[in-house]
């Protein structure tokens, strides 16, 4: 048993997808919405897992790593397709690196339109 704690933010970018056939392999543009989630099993002395203020700043220095970039030439999409998929991955992965030790990541949305989204969860 334990708690999970979700957080939300956005960014725009543009990206274009290699070895795609159809409108995605041409450059174009999304306003992200990414939704986070860490969870944990001890609250400290406040009754908190952790400050959402905290949360939230972690995955906005994240963020801005790709807001209003084209994705494309941000490592390591250099070197690997910026699908939502492996934006998501991205995500996950570098905001894993600023939690404290007693919180981890859950899972990682990231939405591309008001419709269609993709979700990394590390196993």
């Amino acid at each position: 048993m334990g708690w999970i704690l979700k957080v939300m933010d956005h960014f725009s970018s543009a990206h274009f997808l290699k070895n795609y056939r159809g409108a995605c392999e041409r450059l174009h543009g999304h306003n992200w919405k990414v939704e986070i989630e860490v969870e944990g099993d001890k609250l400290d002395d406040s009754g908190i897992l952790m400050d959402f203020k905290v949360l939230k700043s972690i995955l906005k220095e994240v963020l801005s790593v790709l807001d209003h970039r084209l994705i494309n030439e941000v490592y390591p999409f250099t070197e690997v397709n910026p699908s939502s998929e492996n934006i998501a991955k991205f995500i996950f992965d570098e905001v894993k690196k600023r939690l404290p030790s007693h919180v981890k990541m859950h899972s990682v949305c990231v939405w591309e339109s008001d419709t269609s989204c993709a979700v990394y969860i590390e196993n």
